[in-house]
């Protein structure tokens, strides 16, 4: 007999609250109804699914293993109410997109500008903000595309709820002070730049991991990924960094040099759901492979 989905969800729910009570208010159910189903559920399976004790309800063995089934149906049935409701409201005209700092300082509005001129009268939506919730963004349908990085050096990295569009793959370029001692440089070394301090957006990124395989540990003396305050810090002569090429022609004020040998790179993606994306999503993506 198949489980029944509705099961799931009430586990999925005493998992969460850590209690049949919590559980039943969340659910609208009462608290004797919430326990038939969990009794039921674990009759059908042979398996006990939850610690029942005085602090508590906790998922035995069982239970974790089917609560990370329950947890993807939960986001899953979420995804497509928020859509229906759109589609409900008729609130198709808009497009909500998300991207981190130097992407949206790039090539997103480039995109968003393209597909306006093609589809006069839709609405585009930007919010910046960390990767991770650019992701859960558009796993819950908040977000109809998030536009991702990872460095190219490390294992390609999947988002489970989630459908990967790759957009192609970026070389980083050296960012110098002016007045720096290399700035003449046609090129520079990496392992060059060793004593100086650095601004990168956290202390163990693709910067970091760069400089390290160079052989040194970096001074990151600021922490930012803001394309400004990134441009500000270095033409100030506070600190070098590396920055993708996209972004380098931003950077007023700042000298700009490639790396003598192969430079680091960072790979593009987009981020769409795994099930009823639109046609506008579709069409967005489109300029970005355009732009990329």
């Amino acid at each position: 007999m198949a489980i029944d989905p509705r099961r799931l969800l009430t586990l999925h729910a005493v998992a969460r609250n850590g209690s049949f009570s919590r559980a039943a208010e969340e659910l609208a159910l009462t608290q004797s109804a919430v326990s038939q189903q969990l009794a039921a559920l674990e009759r059908q399976l042979g398996v006990q699914l939850l610690h029942r004790g005085r602090g508590g309800v906790r998922p035995t063995a069982a239970g974790d293993a089917l609560l990370a089934h329950a947890s993807a149906l939960g986001e899953r049935l979420q995804l497509a109410e928020t859509q229906l409701a759109e589609l409900a409201a008729g609130e198709g005209r808009t497009l909500r997109v998300g991207a981190f700092s130097s992407a949206l300082a790039t090539i997103v509005p480039d995109a968003a500008a393209a597909l306006v001129a093609r589809k006069p009268g839709l609405e585009i939506q930007l919010t910046e903000g960390p990767q991770e919730r650019l992701v859960e963004g558009v796993r819950r349908g908040e977000l109809h595309v998030a536009v991702c990085f990872q460095d190219a050096g490390v294992a390609r990295r999947e988002h489970p709820g989630t459908r990967r569009h790759d957009l192609g793959g970026e070389p980083m370029v050296v960012a110098l002070p002016p007045g720096h001692r290399l700035a003449r440089r046609r090129r520079i070394r990496l392992a060059g730049l060793a004593r100086d301090s650095w601004t990168a957006p956290s202390r163990d990124g693709l910067i970091v991991r760069a400089c390290r395989a160079a052989g040194f540990e970096p001074s990151v003396t600021v922490v930012t990924g803001d394309p400004l305050a990134i441009r500000s810090v270095v033409a100030a002569g506070l600190a070098v960094t590396m920055t993708p090429r996209l972004l380098a022609a931003q950077l007023h004020g700042v000298q700009i040099l490639p790396f003598d040998g192969a430079a680091p790179r960072r790979d593009l993606y987009a981020l769409l759901p795994d099930a009823g994306a639109r046609a506008t999503e579709q069409a967005f993506l489109e300029e970005l492979r355009r732009i990329t």
